[in-house]
């Protein structure tokens, strides 16, 4: 094979290679409304979004693409002031009654009250694994970033690149891990005064409404599902899939301090620790190290 061949050959690879790989900061290209979209709004260049909960209807977004493995990012400036009884959720999610999902919802308060992170992942439908945290800072102050990092070894949950909870995979031990089916980015804001302040006793204030969530920069560093084939291809090892670096298989000693600091000052639920709930029969990962 001539030169000339092999250089084309190579570029070839590469590209395909690269192509699993799907990057995008915008909105309006990588996005659409799939309800409320009538008072909601994609703005500027379609680099900011802002989703809307009035009387008559919250308002939802998801990509047009779904993934297997990356990084997910979003900046994310929440209901400011009563936000009492309103969710803003953040996830991925497959489809179907065994689907996979990765949760990060953000449960509104009274005025002057911290937000609740809530945190959840579900494997083949099943889920109840959920792990709640009160921010250290006023996440309607500014945006800031929440990220979801997912690869063959372990989901990491980020806000401003620091850890607030890793789930390991264990799955040749029995423990189904979220790798085998493409999932999509949602975000939405909605009406869940039924339990999301103080387990559902404080309603929303309507007349504070319209309850409004602001976003911006997002960006998915992450492998495209393309179907089953997608599986192998998103799993290997390879330059292109820079998720599967072993850099990216543990926490680093620097991170897990700061994973630390979070639990140990922030964490107010942790389902490993709910005896009770689950009647001393605990979901098996709870006897596993995760980080």
């Amino acid at each position: 094979m001539g030169s000339f061949q092999v250089l084309f050959v190579a570029l070839l690879v590469t590209a395909l290679a690269f192509d699993l790989s799907f990057v995008d900061a915008n909105f309006s290209k990588s996005m659409y409304f799939n309800w409320g979209a009538q008072h909601s709004s994609i703005l500027g260049n379609g680099d900011d979004l802002e989703l809307v909960l009035d009387p008559t209807s919250g308002s939802g977004i998801q990509t047009k693409k779904a993934f297997l493995f990356g990084s997910i990012e979003m900046l994310i400036k929440l209901v400011p002031r009563n936000s009492a009884g309103t969710v803003t959720a953040y996830y991925l999610s497959s489809t179907g009654s065994m689907h996979d999902e990765i949760d990060f919802e953000f449960l509104g308060n009274v005025s002057g009250q911290p937000y609740t992170i809530h945190t959840n992942i579900y494997t083949q439908g099943n889920g109840n694994r959920e792990q709640q945290f009160k921010l250290w800072f006023d996440p309607t102050a500014d945006f800031h970033n929440y990220t979801i990092h997912w690869n063959p070894t372990e989901v990491v949950w980020y806000i401003d690149s620091m850890p607030i909870r890793v789930f390991r995979n264990y799955e040749n031990e029995g423990i189904a891990y979220p790798n085998k089916k493409g999932m999509r980015v949602y975000s939405s804001i909605w009406n869940a005064d039924n339990w999301a302040t103080r387990g559902g006793l404080v309603k929303i204030d309507w007349y504070s409404a319209p309850f409004v969530a602001r976003f911006r920069h997002f960006r998915a560093r992450a492998c495209k599902w393309n179907g089953p084939v997608s599986i192998d291809q998103c799993a290997s090892i390879s330059p292109a899939n820079w998720w599967t670096s072993p850099v990216y298989s543990q926490l680093s000693y620097g991170k897990k301090g700061q994973l630390k600091w979070v639990r140990d000052n922030h964490m107010i639920y942790d389902y490993c620790k709910d005896t009770k709930r689950f009647q001393g029969n605990m979901p098996p990962e709870c006897f596993k190290p995760q980080f």
